[in-house]
Parts: structure tokens; C-alpha cells; sequence
């Protein structure tokens, strides 16, 4: 990014700490997209990625004071959405399996290669018939870059049940894109 897109943001953000409305406005034009992104990554259902980007919107705009810079905006922000997206599952009730200390993590496989060409939609429809644990796993160590101490503090788990977690979850997109591609 540059340097001016980075001073005007932060001329926002200091205009959002005064309580001007027309900076929440911008702001949440510059986020509101990408941080939908991450809600329904978390989620796997718009309405709930909706009221997710909505309920951190207005947590960020409620709390944009205690925003000290240390970090970038967007990385604050999309914190946000991620805990408002947990919650949601919380609520849900969601479907991780809890590993022990004992239980043997499955052994990452050897990557298989597809006769037909996999696009971005069939990916992301495949990710979302994933159980939420699984998902939200593969989501925040693949496409959020998570490692698993982090996504185990997120998701109050063990660091082994992100790890089991995220294995268990590739298996399942591979079992889901193979069925897809040969079940004809």
C-alpha cells in the first residue's frame, strides 16, 4: 500500500475517533466487501455473514478509540469479524471433533491432481458443505493465515485439534471435489 492511501485511511480513522458519520461511512466502504468476505468464510451462510459484518461494524465503530495503529486497521477490524463469527458458531453449536492428547493426528496425503480444472466457485462451494469446525479451521489457516497457536486461542481449542481439524478438513474438501468431479 502506499503511503498516501495509508495517511488518508488514517485521516479517517482519526475523523471516525471524533464521531464524524460521513468517515464511518468511508470507512465501511473501504471494508465492508472484504470483511463480508471473511464473515461468510467463518459462517458458510450470507445471512449470518451479514449480521456478522454488521454486528463488527458497529462493535469497531463503538470501540474505534481503543484502535491504537499497532497493527493495520484491516487486520483489527477483520479480528473483530472473526470473534463476531465465532460467536455466531458458538451459538450454533458447532461441530468440532475435541482431540485428545492421545488421539493420532491423520497424516497430511500426497496432493491429487484432477482430470477436470477446478475453478474458484467449485472450490468455494465444496468449502462450504464442510462441517463448520473443519471450515473455519482450513479458513483461518489458509485464506486468513492463522497458524495454529492462533486459531487455537481463537477458537478456545487445543493447538493438536487444529491441526487434526485442519487434516481432517482438507480430506473432506479432497472426498467432496473427487465426488463432485467423478460421481457423473
Amino acid at each position: 500500500m502506499n503511503n498516501r492511501f495509508l495517511d488518508n485511511q488514517q485521516g479517517i480513522i482519526d475523523r471516525c475517533k471524533q464521531g464524524d458519520e460521513k468517515a464511518f461511512e468511508q470507512l465501511y466502504s473501504l471494508y465492508a466487501k472484504a470483511m463480508y468476505n471473511v464473515a461468510y468464510r467463518v459462517t458458510g451462510r450470507e445471512e449470518e455473514a451479514e449480521d456478522v459484518l454488521q454486528d463488527a461494524f458497529i462493535s469497531a465503530f463503538k470501540n474505534i478509540h481503543a484502535y491504537r495503529g499497532d497493527s493495520p486497521f484491516g487486520a483489527w477490524l477483520k479480528r473483530i469479524v472473526i470473534n463476531k463469527g465465532i460467536n455466531v458458531l458458538r451459538n450454533r453449536k458447532q461441530d468440532i471433533v475435541p482431540v485428545d492428547e492421545k488421539t493420532e493426528l491423520i497424516p497430511e496425503e500426497e496432493p491429487f491432481i484432477y482430470k477436470e480444472e477446478l475453478n474458484v466457485e467449485k472450490v468455494r462451494k465444496a468449502l462450504m458443505q464442510l462441517p463448520d469446525g473443519y471450515r473455519n479451521v482450513l479458513s483461518l489457516y489458509l485464506l486468513e493465515g492463522y497458524d495454529h497457536q492462533e486459531i487455537a486461542e481463537i477458537l478456545h481449542i487445543n493447538e493438536s485439534t487444529s491441526k487434526s481439524q485442519l487434516n481432517r478438513a482438507k480430506a473432506k474438501l479432497k472426498d467432496i471435489l473427487t465426488e463432485q468431479f467423478y460421481a457423473r
